[in-house]
């Protein structure tokens, strides 16, 4: 149970409103991310990630430390076939996942390859 917490927790990801297109992808996508905070959405509240503009991310877990096992983490994350891909130092056991991500609205959806997903927002510049 704790492994699917985190996963769908601490996975990531979002994207900002930068096209019609609801899919974000390529360089829409790295736009969309780099230099922003996206926060997911959980049932214990949100998990703010920040997506620096080179590649390195980091995130607070708050309350879902227990889950995380840790209360913050960093990594790097990059853009490849239309996908945000992230690997965690620590969290998620510091595997490589990939995301697809779909604006809609005001938040973005994310959808691991592996099937999970979630809602997540975005601020920033």
């Amino acid at each position: 149970m704790r492994i699917v917490v985190v996963a769908m927790t601490v996975s990531l990801a979002g994207g900002a409103a930068l096209a019609s297109d609801p899919q974000l992808e390529g360089e829409t996508l790295r736009k969309a991310i780099a230099g922003k905070t996206v926060s997911l959405t959980t049932p214990m509240g949100g998990l703010p990630i920040s997506y620096r503009a080179d590649g390195t991310m980091q995130g607070r877990a708050g309350a879902l430390a227990t889950y995380t096992g840790a209360a913050r983490d960093t990594g790097r994350w990059w853009i490849v076939a239309d996908q945000l891909c992230q690997r965690w130092n620590n969290w998620l056991g510091g595997s490589s996942y990939c995301f697809r991500l779909r604006q809609e609205g005001a938040s973005v959806h994310w959808t691991r390859s592996d099937g999970v997903s979630g809602m997540a927002t975005i601020a920033g510049k």
